[in-house]
C-alpha cells in the first residue's frame, strides 16, 4: 500500500494486525475536515492487492463463460454458498491483462490470447485497497482447450458455466447473480452489444 499525496490527510502510525491469506492493518490518520478543524481517526484496512476479472463472451453464440465457486464470507451471511462469478484473480505481480489470461485458463479451461481492458474500480473502498482490473475476452464455447477448474493446491474447486448472454443478464434480477464485478460487466456488456456483436 503506498502513501497518499493528499495533503488533506496525513497517516501518522500503521500497525500490522494479522498477516496470512489476507493482510490486515489499523491506520491512524489525521484529516483535515471541510471547516478547516482537524480530527485523528484509527482505521482497519484490508490490503488485499490489485486483481483482475473478465467476462468471456462468445459472440456468435451469444454466450458467456462464468464459474460457479465457494465463497466464505456469503456462507458465513447465510446465503448460498457458492456463487456465479465472472474469472478473477490477483495480479500476483503480473500486468493485469498477463494475469488475467492466465487465471482465465487455469478456472475455465479457455485460452485468451488477448484481453480488452474497459476500465478499473476499486471493489469496497471503504475498508479495502484492491483496485481491479475489468476486461472482455472474446471466445467460441467450441475451442476450450483445457478443463477448467481452477487449481487444486490452492484449494480450488470451480464449476465452468456456459449460459445463454441474456439469461445471464435476468440472474443478476432473481438474485442468482450477486457478486458485484459480474454484474458490472454483464452490465457493460447490455450497453455494449452492438459493439460486442461486431
Amino acid at each position: 500500500m503506498t502513501k497518499s499525496v493528499d495533503s488533506r490527510c496525513r497517516i501518522i502510525d500503521r500497525r500490522t494486525l494479522w498477516n496470512g491469506f489476507i493482510n490486515l492493518e489499523q491506520i491512524t490518520l489525521e484529516q483535515q475536515m471541510s471547516d478547516g478543524s482537524t480530527v485523528r481517526l484509527v482505521r482497519e484496512v484490508h490490503d488485499h492487492g490489485r486483481a483482475a476479472t473478465i467476462l468471456l463472451f462468445d459472440p456468435e453464440r451469444q454466450v458467456v463463460v462464468l464459474v460457479r465457486q465457494l465463497r466464505i464470507p456469503v456462507f458465513m451471511q447465510g446465503e448460498p454458498a457458492y456463487l456465479i462469478e465472472t474469472p478473477a484473480g490477483l495480479l500476483d505481480g503480473e500486468e493485469p491483462e498477463v494475469a488475467i489470461c492466465r487465471e482465465a485458463m487455469e478456472e475455465t479451461g479457455y485460452r485468451i490470447e488477448s484481453a480488452m481492458h474497459l476500465f478499473d474500480a476499486y471493489m469496497s473502498p471503504g475498508a479495502i485497497t484492491e483496485r481491479t482490473s475489468f476486461f472482455l475476452g472474446r471466445i467460441d464455447i467450441s475451442k476450450k482447450v483445457a478443463a477448467g477448474g481452477g487449481l487444486a493446491h490452492e484449494g480450488e474447486d470451480i464449476e465452468v458455466l456456459e449460459i445463454p448472454f441474456e439469461e445471464a443478464v435476468a440472474m443478476i434480477g432473481t438474485g442468482e447473480i450477486c457478486d458485484a464485478k459480474t454484474i458490472m460487466l454483464l452490465q457493460w456488456a447490455m450497453l455494449n452489444r452492438t459493439a460486442l456483436a461486431a
